[in-house]
């Protein structure tokens, strides 16, 4: 079990997708498609529909916060984001898209998380993530 510092968002099980790389809704993903599509991306061409992303930051500003709400709205979307380091603007749309996310590990979190593995993101007084299998 990894704990973080902060967390919104209801408890979500899902299948880790892990990532020493960042995370823009703006710029990484296509949005319609459900995938990775920046092809620099480390995950480029990967799905991320209904898994748990571990990324390290997240990236971006005030449209990727709007982004979150919008593929919320469209259910198009990751089950939940856990992220070495968060900024408020991320914050702020996760809020708004009522979107589970936890940040701020005393670890790196995409090196403790085994790409793949299932996991529950638990973002309660505790925020945490557990491998479960």
């Amino acid at each position: 079990m990894h704990y973080a510092r902060a967390g919104m968002g209801r408890l979500v099980r899902g299948q880790a997708l892990v990532a020493k790389d960042g995370f823009s809704a703006r710029y990484d993903l296509d949005r319609v498609r459900g995938v990775f599509s920046r092809p620099e991306h480390k995950l480029a061409g990967q799905s991320f529909l209904g898994r748990v992303l571990v990324l390290d930051a997240a990236k971006g500003g005030v449209a990727t916060a709007w982004m979150l709400h919008e593929m919320t709205a469209r259910g198009i979307m990751p089950a939940a984001l856990v992220l070495n380091a968060v900024n408020p603007i991320m914050v702020q749309g996760a809020a708004l898209a009522d979107f589970t996310m936890i940040s701020g590990f005393d670890l790196d979190i995409t090196a403790a998380i085994p790409d793949g593995a299932l996991v529950e993101v638990d973002p309660g007084e505790r925020p945490c993530i557990r491998v479960l299998a």
